[in-house]
């Protein structure tokens, strides 16, 4: 099931509206590394990533996984692992999924720039829980928690980021 997000935050699915945290720069049809946008387009829902110290498994339609400490995600462009899940330690540059934030407690890994995966075309862009603010994210969708397990047991498959 397909769920649209709009430039203004407004996540729909099933008629139902939640509000969303999008990049700190909109989103844009033409995505670059760094840039801190989410990517327009449409972006399968790949899998589901949670911490299963602090949740039980999430409810959802797409093959689930717990994350472990050593969980990371390399956003080197440089690097042969560029836009793949990593353990940590790790020669390029990662990002690490296991915080103490909560942020990352649930991960829908989205489908960007995974197939194939192109040099500085975007790296980790996931479905995560936002802060309580909603304050911008680096290029993600980001939903409160409620929210997020909510959609995730809704069934939901594939983001359509309307640009």
């Amino acid at each position: 099931m397909q769920a649209q997000v709009f430039p203004d935050g407004r996540f729909v699915v099933r008629g139902h509206v939640f509000r969303a945290a999008l990049g700190a720069h909109g989103v844009l049809t033409f995505k670059e590394e760094g840039d801190e946008a989410t990517p327009a387009g449409v972006l399968p829902l790949r899998r589901v990533l949670y911490r299963a110290d602090r949740l039980r498994p999430p409810d959802c339609t797409v093959p689930l996984e717990p994350i472990a400490q050593t969980d990371g995600w390399c956003d080197d462009p440089g690097h042969r692992d560029y836009n793949r899940m990593v353990r940590l330690p790790h020669d390029g540059r990662c990002e690490e999924l296991w915080r103490s934030d909560g942020l990352y407690d649930v991960i829908g890994v989205l489908g960007w720039n995974d197939a194939p995966v192109e040099r500085k075309r975007g790296s980790a862009i996931f479905l995560h829980v936002a802060r309580t603010d909603y304050a911008p994210t680096k290029g993600c969708v980001a939903l409160a928690l409620p929210d997020l397990l909510r959609v995730l047991a809704m069934g939901v498959s594939e983001l359509l980021v309307v640009g």
